[in-house]
């Protein structure tokens, strides 16, 4: 029998209104790239609100604390409360990688205003599969997203939005060598944007509607982070490299020990890491959950911003030197502390990239649990560790084996993160080293790393294992096979493993055979930090947006399968919810790529109903165990998820989905919220959302007029069937009411909570935060 449920909201954090202050006005003038000369540093101002936020608080200021508060929109005001009120914030800039992109543009177009109003920047790397190697895979992307590309470029032309071109290289790569310095407050869609923490940044990732409030100059509101201090001694030396730091801290930290927290690294240790290293540990932060993380400024950032064209960055950095460090005396909220000293070469996974395991265990560990010991391939690169340094370190060991006539026994492929990088590599040898030892260098782009690899060698279902440079490893991410166990760990070891051709190799230890039939040891990687001379920016790939681009036109065709404008979404109509019908109760680990998969669904990324064709596919329906596969209530039969979304909005059947722990980990993947609410859903209830950069993924169904609710007993996702009904009770106050229970069975009633503050329940009633945009500029 069905059975009924009415689940009454409880009351949630509540969030004052604030004043609008004027935006930021720049004293401290300095170019931020030879491509954006107008840019602008603004210390004085960040010092302006750090001392009126410490005077306030009493207390020393962590140096994330110093560039949050730095940038509120109203410091005088502001409520403060770490990990419990909603600060609204003037970021400096926006990013956006070319899949989130387009969503984001056309949230832009729909909003109607004429021109961004903070720098912003489009970066073309995701679009870019991994087929045969870097020029002829570019070719054929350029030829197969030609119409993306062109709505992206234009888009960019009309609207004030610098445009990276195909070929440029991986977002974070080029925020890394032109926009990102030490306090910069930067939000970037894409889930890695931290990466920028390397120089000293607050980098956060966020979906596309969060860059379209800042782009429009709406303050941007960030749940107050909590903030983690990992006190680093000792130094790295030897086979140990920075990505060992952060596979360590995800195995302590696990994929949800980050969530609402900054994580900020601090300590002697830290001078022992290179700038591009640093970014390396704040990009795969983003595994642990966490809001973003951050090293504070110094030496070794100073000699990236000099190398890198920003000598008078860092001079001004260096004014500003207290800004950019924490306060003597500050307070973390947790403290993890590593000796560098003693810290050893890490692997982690497969299938999570918390699954931590020290090099010299894994193949133990593997033999153990049946992992496929032989590794197929093995692939470095990617924003996580693309650097001029990863690259020399990885060559340094290749060389090692060319001249012991030995190449990879697994297949190897390289990743550079930027054109920059490209061609400096090209330029001292450190390429044909990689490929004389059997390495195929791709494209500069995400490539294998999100998926975009035609991957031939192993047949879909067959049992393998590939290592890699990358930051996350979930079933079937790089290759869309589920039985690919995939682990990530640095460029050094992921070449090691390659040449040696199993996981059962501990480098530090254990001896290859050379090709006279000599034993020997690699030695432990060397590389140079930076080049010795200039990088070589290779081929010019910036287009800069002309000052006034009102006149140019932005075409979409009605025809197009890869682009689509947007039509608002209906407004709550101040009734409660009643009688939805239960889609799927999701059994287990529900990540976006569960919700939204990207691979060859990328290509979809503007157009909305095409891709709404992926919702939920990947998720376990614990009806059945099965992935999409779920019966339609109304005929009884069992569809794709997809499909029984499709019928039952077009037989005016609102739904809810049911979700387990940590839902939504993993990319700032919008299209798992707005891919919801297109085919009719309208509330989300899980144990708990995961956070991706400091954005509950639940603020990203808020953003499209959903309401994502957890329980508050989480033992009552076992009381919900697949087959019920359930009727939302409270929405007209957003108060909480009594719970009722009744007693012929038919029906039972449990308590949710909310974490909506005032501007997010305007959102709700206005249909989305588009709308509720608009409406204000009426």
């Amino acid at each position: 029998m069905c059975v009924l449920f009415l689940l009454q909201l409880a009351l949630g954090h509540g969030a004052r209104r604030l004043h609008v202050s004027a935006a930021f006005s720049a004293k401290a003038k300095v170019s931020m790239s030879r491509f954006e000369p107008a840019s602008y540093i603004n210390y004085e101002k960040m010092q302006s609100n750090v001392d009126i936020v410490r005077k306030r608080l009493n207390r020393p200021l962590t140096l994330s604390e110093k560039i949050v508060y730095g940038h509120l929109d109203d410091p005088h005001n502001q409520d403060i409360d770490r990990g419990r009120t909603y600060l609204r914030l003037r970021p400096d800039r926006v990013a956006m990688q070319d899949a989130t992109a387009q969503m984001a543009m056309l949230q832009f177009i729909s909003s109607g205003l004429p021109k961004v109003a903070v720098p912003s920047t489009i970066h073309c790397d995701h679009l870019i599969e991994a087929q045969t190697g870097g020029p002829k895979d570019l070719a054929r992307a350029k030829e197969v997203n030609q119409e993306v590309y062109n709505f992206l470029a234009s888009a960019g032309a009309k609207y004030g939005v610098g445009f990276w071109k195909p070929g440029s290289g991986i977002i974070h790569q080029i925020i890394l060598e032109n926009y990102a310095y030490p306090g910069v407050m930067l939000i970037g869609t894409d889930s890695h944007t931290p990466n920028g923490g390397g120089l000293g940044g607050i980098c956060i990732g966020v979906g596309g509607a969060d860059a379209v409030d800042v782009m429009a100059g709406i303050p941007w509101e960030l749940k107050c982070p909590k903030v983690i201090g990992v006190k680093l001694t000792g130094r790295l030396s030897g086979w140990t490299s920075p990505k060992d730091v952060i596979l360590k801290v995800a195995g302590i930290l696990t994929v949800k020990g980050g969530t609402g927290a900054i994580v900020e690294y601090h300590g002697p240790g830290v001078d022992s890491i290179s700038c591009t290293g640093m970014a390396t540990i704040c990009n795969m932060g983003a595994e642990i959950g966490a809001t973003t993380s951050v090293f504070p400024y110094n030496s070794r950032m100073k000699s990236y911003l000099e190398k890198t064209g920003r000598g008078e960055i860092a001079a001004v950095a260096d004014e500003f030197a207290d800004l950019l460090v924490p306060d003597q005396g500050c307070e973390y909220d947790e403290v993890i502390e590593l000796n560098l000293d003693e810290l050893k070469p890490h692997i982690n996974g497969p299938f999570t990239p918390d699954l931590a395991h020290p090099v010299s265990e894994i193949g133990a560990v593997a033999k153990k649990s049946g992992w496929p010991l032989e590794v197929k391939v093995g692939l470095i690169g990617s924003c996580t560790n693309s650097s001029y340094e990863d690259m020399g370190r990885a060559a340094s060991l290749a060389k090692q084996a060319l001249d012991k006539g030995l190449k990879c026994k697994a297949q190897f492929t390289v990743t550079p993160g930027s054109e920059q990088i490209r061609a400096t590599i090209e330029r001292d040898g450190y390429s044909k080293i990689l490929s004389d030892v059997g390495g195929v260098v791709l494209a500069n782009a995400c490539g294998p790393c999100i998926g975009q690899w035609d991957r031939r060698d192993v047949k879909k279902g067959e049992k393998n294992t590939i290592v890699t440079s990358f930051n996350r490893n979930f079933t079937a991410r790089n290759d869309a096979n589920p039985a690919t166990h995939a682990f990530v760990t640095s460029p050094e070891i992921v070449t090691a493993l390659a040449i040696a051709g199993t996981l059962n190799f501990n480098p530090e230890t254990d001896y290859l055979t050379a090709s006279n039939g000599e034993k020997f040891k690699l030695l432990p990687p060397d590389g140079d930090e930076l080049p010795a001379k200039d990088f070589d920016p290779g081929q010019d790939t910036y287009q800069h947006p002309p000052a006034d681009g009102t006149s140019l036109k932005v075409d979409v065709s009605p025809q197009s399968n890869r682009l689509q404008l947007l039509e608002p979404f209906d407004k709550w109509n101040g009734h409660d919810l009643e009688d939805l019908q239960v889609l799927i109760k999701v059994k287990g680990k529900c990540t976006t790529d569960h919700i939204s998969a990207a691979g060859p669904w990328l290509k979809f990324r503007g157009h909305l109903d095409n891709i709404s064709n992926n919702m939920l596919i990947g998720a376990v329906n614990i009806e059945n165990d099965a992935v999409n596969k779920i019966k339609n209530q109304l005929t009884g039969e069992y569809a794709g998820v997809p499909d029984v979304a499709r019928h039952y909005k077009a037989n005016g059947l609102s739904w809810v989905v049911v979700g387990d722990d940590n839902y939504g980990e993993g990319s700032s993947r919008e299209h798992a919220a707005l891919e919801p609410r297109h085919l009719g859903g309208r509330v989300i209830i899980v144990k708990s959302f995961a956070r991706i950069h400091g954005t509950i993924v639940g603020d990203f169904n808020s953003k499209q007029g959903l309401l994502p609710l957890t329980f508050t007993n989480p033992s009552d996702y076992d009381k919900i069937r697949p087959d019920d009904k359930i009727s939302i009770r409270g929405l007209k106050n957003f108060t909480p009411g009594t719970v009722r229970k009744h007693s012929d069975g038919s029906k039972d009633t449990m308590e949710l909570n909310h974490t909506f503050n005032e501007t997010q329940i305007q959102w709700f009633q206005a249909g989305s935060a588009l709308n509720r945009m608009k409406e204000l500029q009426h």
